[in-house]
């Protein structure tokens, strides 16, 4: 059986293209070792240790809505809540093995569990 490399999402807010289009629905995948180890070498993160994470994301979501590619300017611009939720995605579906993470209704607060190996991908 094949493991699955890919992870569906939606992002609580959404990123705001220059048109003003909010895209929200994405895709995750894996990451591999490559991806963790090239962002080492870029000046970037040499310079300041945060800007890990936006290299990471950006070599890692591979969709979002109807954007051409995912570059460190759309991480960059993204609202803190999106970063912090990709982030959380990132460390549960490649640190802890696991594809269940813990969501919150935005509208009544309460908190539930999501297994994202049920939401699809592949």
């Amino acid at each position: 059986m094949r493991p699955q490399t890919e992870f569906e999402f939606t992002l609580p807010i959404g990123f705001v293209d220059q048109d003003g289009a909010v895209h929200r629905e994405g895709v995750m995948r894996l990451a591999t070792a490559m991806d963790e180890i090239a962002p080492l070498r870029d000046l970037r993160v040499r310079s300041n240790q945060a800007y890990l994470a936006i290299i990471l994301l950006a070599r890692v979501v591979v969709r979002l809505g109807a954007l051409p590619n995912i570059s460190t300017n759309v991480i960059e611009n993204l609202y803190a809540a999106d970063l912090a939720y990709l982030q959380t995605l990132y460390r549960q579906i490649n640190e802890q093995g696991k594809s269940i993470i813990t969501m919150t209704c935005p509208e009544c607060n309460a908190k539930f569990d999501v297994d994202l190996a049920e939401l699809g991908g592949s």
